[in-house]
């Protein structure tokens, strides 16, 4: 079943509001996926105007900065550490952007939106 994001249909002092329109297909979301760590997948999803997201499914690679020198490193993760987003997601191992994780390199947080972006990017943390 779809995700409706259209007005509701209740107003804030919760009383029903007239319909004027039907739904429309503009408003209709997708279920939230989410990146887990493990071999990479990918998902292809066609978004308005015909263009496409690439959403990540899993991955175990991560792009990281190193802002001392400014070099961009390919580093293996090892596991969540700490994620702001949900406490609940760091046994799960499920990355968002803000999360802690752990890699060969050291600590790294995320500051790319691996739902939207198809790749996980980083900075270190010292």
């Amino acid at each position: 079943m779809a995700v409706w994001q259209g007005r509701s249909r209740r107003s804030i002092t919760g009383r029903m509001l007239r319909k004027h329109r039907k739904k429309r297909k503009f408003e209709i979301g997708r279920e939230y996926l989410p990146v887990h760590i493990g071999e990479t997948k990918r998902k292809i999803v066609r978004t308005r105007g015909g263009n496409i997201k690439v959403r990540l499914l899993s991955t175990n690679v991560a792009y990281v900065v190193d802002k001392k020198n400014g070099e961009i490193k390919k580093a293996e993760i090892l596991g969540v550490i700490e994620n702001p987003a949900n406490p609940h997601y760091v046994r799960r191992n499920i990355i968002t952007k803000g999360a802690i994780i752990e890699t060969n390199l050291g600590k790294m947080r995320v500051t790319s939106r691996p739902g939207q972006n198809g790749v996980v990017q980083g900075v270190l943390i010292e």
